[in-house]
């Protein structure tokens, strides 16, 4: 099964996607807009990560595809939560030359309705790093979440400490701004 935006495609994560994923991972400045920590990264993890990745209920990542582009990013829900119907949502558009063309928002509004409206879920939260201006706008600009708190010295980069930007959005919330912005229609 495939997740559709109207732009994006979402769909499994393949072997063939595995050096690409592995150029990004590799890339310090798409790194150092993620949370988390990240290590130089071989081909042999990426096959490690690969094989690792199952069906759990728990945690999906998909890869995400431009109609007619071929893969640009990825996305998740990971840690789902089936008794409080709650995961924690990341994604990233790894593709500069395919950054700021509306790719991002189709990503998180896909996600939101199959979170939403296919699995019955009635919340997502994310994080996003201070400086991360772009992600922050289109989370909380195009795509309805809310900034919910804020963690000083959360993540350490360039010999410094930054805040991280807590977010999150309901399923009201989500059906609230697709009934407004008229965005599936």
């Amino acid at each position: 099964m495939n997740i559709e935006g109207k732009r994006v495609l979402l769909r499994a994560i393949e072997r063939h996607d595995l050096p690409l994923l592995q150029r990004w991972a590799n890339d310090p400045g798409l790194q150092r807009l993620l949370g988390g920590w990240h290590f130089p990264t071989s081909a042999r993890d990426q096959e490690q990560w690969l094989a690792s990745l199952s069906c759990r209920s728990t945690d999906q990542r998909f890869a995400v595809d431009a109609r007619g582009g071929g893969m640009v990013g990825t996305a998740n829900l990971v840690s789902i939560d089936w008794k409080n119907r709650t995961a924690f949502h990341g994604m990233l558009i790894g593709d500069p030359a395919s950054r700021g063309k509306g790719l991002g928002v189709d990503t998180i509004m896909a996600v939101m309705r199959y979170a939403f409206d296919e699995l019955g879920l009635a919340r997502l939260d994310t994080d996003i790093i201070e400086y991360n201006e772009a992600s922050l706008a289109v989370y909380t600009g195009k795509c309805g979440w809310q900034v919910e708190g804020r963690k000083e010295d959360a993540y350490f980069r360039g010999g410094r400490h930054w805040s991280k930007f807590v977010l999150g959005i309901t399923a009201r919330g989500y059906r609230d701004l697709v009934a407004s912005s008229g965005y599936w229609d």
